[in-house]
């Protein structure tokens, strides 16, 4: 199946599939994710696929456009929730597993059975103190970014709500 390519004065849009090579820094420097050129992250533009503050930034560039894109913590994971925080009964977790401090951890909320992500922000004496943030909330994130693609999407895709992978079947 042959892709619908655009010609080169084609921008960002709601409804293109984006090829995007990046780079994300923290505020001190350490780098924590990339994408490179030849294996870039695809994604549907207007699907909120990703940060609203990096969406906003790439509406309108064209392929080969590059830029660097700072976005503040409430455009990209939100403000630390000081509410995400629960303290947990040593008793709670499986005898086998060894806790330590930054560790992940997949849990149901009994209340609505979803899974929740959360860290172990700290031991303590009384239990693990578990932190249900995003592990990048409270973070202003730096991009660099470059379009090494646009495409349109498909009707599937935008049913989807997201860009499929050429081997993506459903």
């Amino acid at each position: 199946m042959t892709k619908d390519l655009l010609d080169e004065n084609v921008a960002v849009a709601d409804g293109l599939v984006v090829s995007l090579a990046y780079t994300l820094r923290l505020d001190d420097g350490e780098e924590i994710d990339s994408a490179a050129a030849d294996d870039p992250l695809v994604y549907l533009h207007g699907a909120q696929n990703i940060i609203p503050g990096l969406e906003q930034a790439l509406t309108g560039l064209k392929v080969g456009d590059a830029r660097t894109v700072s976005v503040n913590a409430i455009d990209a994971y939100g403000d630390v929730d000081t509410d995400a925080f629960e303290l947990v009964p040593y008793d709670a977790f499986p005898a086998d597993v060894d806790l330590e401090e930054g560790m992940g951890l997949r849990m149901v909320d009994e209340s609505t059975g979803r899974q929740v992500d959360a860290y172990i922000s700290e031991l303590t004496d009384d239990g693990a103190l578990l932190d249900m943030n995003h592990p990048l909330a409270g973070e202003t994130l730096h991009f660099d970014v470059e379009i090494v693609g646009l495409r349109r999407a498909t009707s599937d895709e935008i049913a989807h709500g997201h860009a499929h992978n050429a081997d993506h079947t459903h």
